[in-house]
């Protein structure tokens, strides 16, 4: 089985400090953010095939012992998979509880959301409003692949705009759309409720990348901050729609 070095599993490994080197076997695969976390610590990383003499992690010594699963914050072995542990790179397991799990879970659900408003964006003949939400998707989706993969996120454009432009439009709502700041109210329509509903949604998510990443992954942070602007704005426009005025 190929092996997955991670940022959370150096960490489960509490390398003592002072550590100058950290190697692992040819076949390892060493994620770009547990590159950072070794670099950062002035730790060099080092590759050798496994063999007599090499000084292997607790993780591989688990590993070697005919364990099939890795708890990926004790680095405790299983052959088999406890009911209340779920997958969260590889062969490595956490907790269903753990804030990671509880993230994916809200992009899971925040996707759902999404395609919802599209259904009812698109009944109603919306198609620029069922594009845009097409778009907030598949950022969605890039979040969540980042995560997993233990990856960096790459910044892109979103509805046209970067992320500057996206927190500007929607802190100059009047300047930029031509109506102030709506306050929420049954009369705007479903469709505008729905937007508002995603617009809270996302910023639900955004709180639990905070907990589940405390001090790492500023790009997800930022990436689920722009993403409630850009639902904001979403909003703010099928508001104007609904008042038959905006720019």
């Amino acid at each position: 089985m190929q092996k997955i070095l991670t940022e959370a599993v150096l960490r489960s490994e509490l390398i003592p400090a002072g550590t100058r080197s950290y190697t692992v076997s040819k076949d390892t695969v060493v994620t770009p953010t547990a590159r950072e976390y070794l670099k950062k610590r002035g730790i060099e990383l080092k590759t050798a095939p496994a063999g007599p003499g090499r000084s292997m992690s607790r993780t591989e010594i688990r590993e070697n012992g005919s364990y099939t699963y890795v708890d990926a914050v004790t680095g405790k072995g299983y052959r088999e998979k406890p009911e209340d542990m779920t997958h969260l790179r590889g062969n490595r397991l956490v907790k269903k509880s753990d804030p990671r799990i509880a993230f994916r879970g809200q992009l899971d659900s925040l996707e759902a959301h999404i395609l919802e408003c599209q259904a009812q964006a698109c009944e109603q003949g919306n198609a620029e409003l069922c594009g845009c939400l097409g778009e907030l998707l598949d950022h969605v989706r890039d979040v969540l692949g980042a995560e997993v993969r233990d990856e960096p996120l790459a910044q892109k454009p979103l509805f046209g705009y970067d992320h500057d432009r996206l927190r500007y439009v929607s802190h100059h709502v009047k300047e930029e759309i031509g109506i102030d700041h709506p306050i929420p109210d049954y009369r705007m329509g479903r469709m505008a409720l729905m937007l508002n509903t995603l617009r809270t949604r996302i910023r639900e998510a955004e709180l639990g990348a905070v907990a589940a990443f405390p001090g790492e992954r500023p790009d997800i942070i930022e990436e689920m901050n722009r993403l409630s602007s850009a639902a904001y704005i979403l909003f703010c426009r099928q508001v104007a729609k609904q008042r038959g005025g905006g720019l």
